[in-house]
């Protein structure tokens, strides 16, 4: 067993909201000037620059997770995880056919997908803020369907997280984990989320800037860093475990 340090949620300049500095050289070389050993690609509904990423880690010591921030239709990100690029491809796919037609392409900013090389391939046109049709438990049933993990992102906060869309987290609901922003340390958001300490709790960073990488990770206790990996550590199995 070895302790890797992870950063679950980082966005990339595909994101209307990142930051066109995230390209996948940056991302990478802060992951590792920040000794991060496990780093997940989730932009906004869309994992097309997550290959570019990969691909630029290729040969380090980083391991990079596709994924995917996807958003339901009741206004809740969810963050998708997972081991392959091509099934986070496929979960795209889903979520694409759900975001709305007819959205005016003014009303959001830059969306490049980019390369390795961080030369810009193509501006997105979809609406990667919006909402798609699907709903949280179709979320989680197509993450799931495409051997994902299903993690509701930052539930400390007001805009977007399942309690303060909801109100509450369903207790039928069939998430694999629970994240928190770096405002909220892991121990308090155990106690204060003690309702639902039935999940497991990850704190991610959300980056959006370069300089944000790194600034909240989880430290997991794993064979080695891959998705099953995690996905045994959320469920505290076989001695891996969230140690931090």
């Amino acid at each position: 067993m070895k302790r890797y340090r992870a950063d679950l949620h980082v966005h990339t300049c595909l994101s209307p909201c990142g930051d066109l500095d995230m390209s996948p050289a940056r991302i990478v070389r802060s992951a590792r000037d920040r000794n991060i050993d496990i780093l997940a690609i989730c932009d906004h509904n869309s994992c097309e620059n997550a290959g570019a990423v990969i691909r630029t880690a290729a040969g380090s010591p980083l391991r990079v997770l596709p994924g995917l921030e996807v958003t339901s239709r009741e206004e809740v990100h969810i963050l998708a995880l997972f081991e392959k690029l091509e099934d986070a491809l496929a979960m795209q796919a889903v979520v694409y056919a759900n975001l709305p037609e007819g959205t005016d392409r003014s009303s959001f900013g830059l969306q490049a997908v980019v390369n390795e090389l961080s030369e810009v391939l193509d501006l997105n046109d979809r609406p990667l803020l919006d909402a798609t049709a699907l709903t949280i438990d179709q979320v989680i049933e197509y993450v799931h369907r495409h051997a994902g993990l299903a993690v509701a992102a930052h539930i400390d906060r007001q805009g977007f997280g399942i309690i303060g869309q909801l109100g509450f987290i369903p207790q039928d609901i069939a998430l694999d984990a629970l994240a928190v922003s770096h405002r909220l340390p892991l121990g308090k958001a155990r106690r204060k989320f003690q309702e639902y300490r039935r999940f497991a709790f990850i704190t991610t960073s959300d980056a959006h800037r370069p300089e944000q990488i790194g600034l909240a990770t989880t430290t997991f206790l794993l064979q080695k860093p891959s998705l099953s990996e995690i996905a045994r550590a959320f469920r505290g199995q076989g001695g891996r475990k969230i140690l931090t």
